[in-house]
Parts: C-alpha cells; sequence; structure tokens
C-alpha cells in the first residue's frame, strides 16, 4: 500500500481547507473586561478583524445591562429606536452574518458610559492558492463523480468526496 506525494499533498491541502473554511472566531467584547462602563471598546474592536460567520459575544451582569443591535443614528445618539436586535441573558452569542458594518449598545443608560461598539464584518477571505489548485487537481482527476443530491455541496460533501476519491479512485484498503 503506498501513497503517491501528489495524493498526500492533495488530500492536506482538502483537509486545510475544510478547517480553514469551517472554524469561525467567537470575538469576545472586551475580551476578560467584559461588556462593562467606563472601557474603551472602539480599541478593542480595531484590534479584531471579523468575518461573516464569526460571533460576537457579549459577557456582563444580566440584572444590570443588556445589549441591543441599532442603526448608526441609534449608535451616535445612544438611542434604541428602530432596534434590530436586544439581547440580556448576560453571556449573548451575534452571529454576523452579513459582510457590513454592526452596530451595538447597551440600552440601560451604560451606552453614555462607553458601553458601545462598532465592528466592520468582512467577506470571508478566498481560499489559499494551494487548496484552490489542489481542488481544481481533483475535479480533473479520475475521481467518481459526487454523491446524487447535492452530495458535492459544502464541507460535508468535500468530506464526502475526498472519502469517495480515496476509497474507490485510489485503490486504498
Amino acid at each position: 500500500m503506498s501513497t503517491s506525494p501528489s495524493l498526500l499533498h492533495l488530500a492536506s491541502a482538502v483537509l486545510l481547507l475544510l478547517l480553514s473554511s469551517a472554524a469561525a472566531t467567537d470575538h469576545i467584547v472586551g475580551a476578560n473586561k467584559g461588556w462593562n462602563p467606563g472601557i474603551n471598546y472602539t480599541l478593542w474592536a480595531n484590534n479584531q478583524t471579523f468575518y461573516v460567520g464569526d460571533l460576537i459575544s457579549f459577557r456582563y451582569q444580566k440584572t444590570q445591562y443588556n445589549v441591543f443591535r441599532v442603526n448608526k443614528t441609534g449608535y451616535d445618539n445612544c438611542t434604541t429606536e428602530g432596534a434590530t436586535g436586544n439581547w440580556s441573558s448576560g453571556k449573548d452569542f451575534i452571529p454576523l452574518d452579513k459582510a457590513k458594518r454592526y452596530y451595538f449598545i447597551c440600552g440601560t443608560g451604560g451606552c453614555f458610559n462607553g458601553m458601545k461598539v462598532s465592528v466592520l464584518v468582512h467577506a470571508l477571505p478566498p481560499p489559499p492558492r494551494s487548496a484552490v489548485a489542489a481542488e481544481h487537481s481533483a475535479k480533473d482527476s479520475s475521481a467518481p463523480p459526487a454523491a446524487p443530491g447535492g452530495g458535492g455541496r459544502g464541507v460535508f460533501g468535500i468530506v464526502f468526496g475526498v472519502i469517495v476519491s480515496v476509497w474507490f479512485g485510489y485503490g486504498w484498503i
């Protein structure tokens, strides 16, 4: 049972692609200081890179504070009028599902003491060049077609395709 170097490179590139695309980051607002008055959340946000699919998490005393997703006017004026989201569990996980600027404030008055944060969410970066080349190489190989019913879509489709191509296409086992 011998494996060619190109097969190992292909499998490594596909695995790297899967791991990098499936991993979302949970950005905890304020890090170990949490969501509290008197913290410079602009500085915190400027040291983060947010991508579509990441989470932004707020940790705070639920009897004292909360979180509202607002527009720029609500952010600038510390008002919750027209808010598009409201959380109050004290441990809130909010998905960042679009590439855009998000605005969050505390609606219990904390906004006036700095409890507001604006984050810019970027589209996902393209996969590494080697992973793209490996994907094209895999499509051009003699691997059998993907399973019917959409088996070639998404992360699970890729995993299934790799397993099928290794199991049947390259004669392992």
